[in-house]
């Protein structure tokens, strides 16, 4: 489950990486500097784990987490190989989402491959040669499946159909993600690059974390457009308070007027980019946080914790997690009736606080 981090050269990409997943991935002022994609994991912050932990007097605690990778910074032509494009594509596809970073700060003394800052025209631009890429595909795709309806399959002749529709939905500049479910192009759209989740991180200045700035709303319009999320972060303002003391990095975000970081809503959004929810295990040992997909049956998601316990799944107990912290314990959540025991497919819920009985 990985999140492809996208964008122009020097736009911050390597920096909000390195905040995100502390990896230490190369970052300087000249293009190309990733050219092998850096992977990292992000925790995802997550207060209703840390009150578990606190009322079960866990000794241990384990969070939710998020892969990124650091893909090389696109530029025009990519889809024709230009720049190392080819490479840069094949990375993007093998992500189940994207976090595009958009400049939305100026700089003198860090340089923007097209002279200036222009996050529309930046969007334009990767958008522009992803759309190619997709084209390109469906092309191939197209041609092929015109040439076997041919035979007179009434399958085939639905899916070229549904075909044509996506490639001039594609040429019309719109995303794959925004073109309406289709049987016939189902299958076609699952290997098209904009029809993943797309995230957009309007990357400002420390002083511009708080409200914003023209840029930073001129990215959030266009992803209000296009169906799209967008969360705005300051990567200088990441790398800098990355090392300093507790105190120190609270007294100096006080002074630009944050609370926090954009880091925890980036990280959040991602995560429910994927489409994925949280349930935990709690206990003195141990609390937990684990993943699973929206629509997960409980007992699918006791195979995340084990696959003993989904072969051998008998029911599960389940308990809000806020019910839990609320009633102090989990013994005292049972006695004020607050836990159910549900069988196996009983869909999980985000915040579901699980005890699995099992036998195998």
């Amino acid at each position: 489950m990985r999140v492809g981090i996208v964008g122009l050269p020097n736009v911050g990409k390597s920096t909000v990486f390195n905040s995100l997943t502390r990896a230490g991935a190369e970052a300087q002022n000249y293009p190309f500097t990733t050219i092998d994609p850096n992977l990292g994991v992000a925790v995802v912050p997550d207060g209703r784990l840390d009150a578990l932990a606190e009322v079960m007097k866990s000794r241990r605690v384990v969070p939710a987490t998020v892969d990124f990778v650091d893909i090389a910074g696109l530029v025009r032509g990519a889809s024709a190989g230009e720049g190392l494009g080819n490479q840069f594509l094949g990375n993007i596809r093998e992500c189940e989402a994207v976090a595009h970073v958009v400049r939305c700060f100026e700089d003198e003394n860090v340089v923007h491959v097209h002279g200036g800052v222009d996050p529309g025209g930046d969007i334009e631009t990767i958008q522009t040669e992803l759309l190619l890429a997709d084209l390109a595909t469906i092309e191939r795709r197209l041609d092929r499946t015109t040439k076997a309806a041919k035979s007179g399959d009434a399958k085939l002749k639905a899916e070229a159909e549904a075909l044509v529709k996506l490639r001039d939905h594609l040429s019309d500049g719109d995303p794959a993600r925004t073109f309406p479910k289709s049987e016939g192009a189902a299958e076609a759209l699952g290997t098209l690059i904009t029809a993943k989740p797309t995230l957009y991180v309007a990357n400002v200045d420390e002083e511009s974390v708080a409200e914003g700035n023209r840029y930073s709303a001129e990215v959030e319009k266009l992803a209000a457009r296009e169906g799209a999320e967008a969360v705005r972060i300051s990567a200088r303002l990441e790398a800098e308070v990355l090392d300093l003391p507790d105190d120190e990095a609270r007294e100096y975000m006080q002074m630009l007027g944050v609370e926090k970081t954009g880091f925890d809503e980036f990280v959040r959004s991602a995560y429910s980019l994927l489409g994925l929810i949280t349930f935990f295990t709690a206990g003195e040992k141990e609390s937990r946080a684990w993943t699973v997909r929206r629509g997960a049956t409980v007992r699918q998601a006791s195979g995340e914790i084990h696959s003993d316990m989904q072969r051998g799944f008998i029911a599960a107990e389940v308990g809000d997690w806020q019910d839990i912290v609320s009633a102090g314990s989990w013994s005292k959540a049972k006695e004020e009736a607050k836990m159910r025991l549900e069988g196996r497919d009983y869909l999980v819920r985000d915040g579901d606080t699980l005890l699995v009985r099992f036998n195998v």
